[in-house]
């Protein structure tokens, strides 16, 4: 990955929609080189999906909580994965190091939806306990800096 591919993808954050001309001419290229630099990003998985920006308050998801899973054995396989994505309100789940074992990262409407999602989660093969931690307000959320990815990142 270059300094166009890391200029180009900072554009697409910015705005998706962007005709390939117009991000041409952002970062210098013709349209077909352009179209052709955003094609092989895709090919390698740099750029994974193209998608739009949802203000979840607006949406009716306007609580935010961070569930720390715990277990008595390990729950990092397929079958933990399937059943958190089987809950629409979990946006993210990763496998972590320390005491949880499963970081999920959960959005509903009200807490009362969000006592639900955790007695869902309880219900997962394995799952001995929680710990949640409900958001009160954001500072701010941001998309990865790909200007200060290095020479050679994203290389599959």
């Amino acid at each position: 990955m270059d300094d166009t591919d890391r200029l180009l993808l900072s554009h697409l954050q910015e705005d998706a929609t962007q005709s390939y001309a117009t991000l041409g001419a952002a970062v210098g290229l013709s349209t077909a080189a352009t179209h052709e630099r955003v094609r092989k990003l895709r090919e390698r998985g740099v750029i994974r999906r193209t998608t739009i920006d949802v203000d979840p308050a607006a949406a009716g998801r306007g609580v935010l909580a961070f569930v720390m899973i715990e277990a008595d054995a390990w729950i990092g396989g397929q079958e933990t994965g399937a059943a958190l994505r089987a809950l629409p309100w979990v946006e993210e789940a990763h496998i972590v190091a320390g005491g949880p074992s499963v970081l999920a990262k959960i959005r509903t409407a009200t807490t009362a939806d969000l006592q639900g999602v955790l007695k869902a989660i309880y219900d997962i093969d394995g799952v001995t306990g929680t710990g949640t931690i409900v958001v009160l307000d954001t500072f701010f959320e941001r998309p990865l800096d790909v200007s200060a990815m290095p020479s050679g990142a994203g290389r599959g």
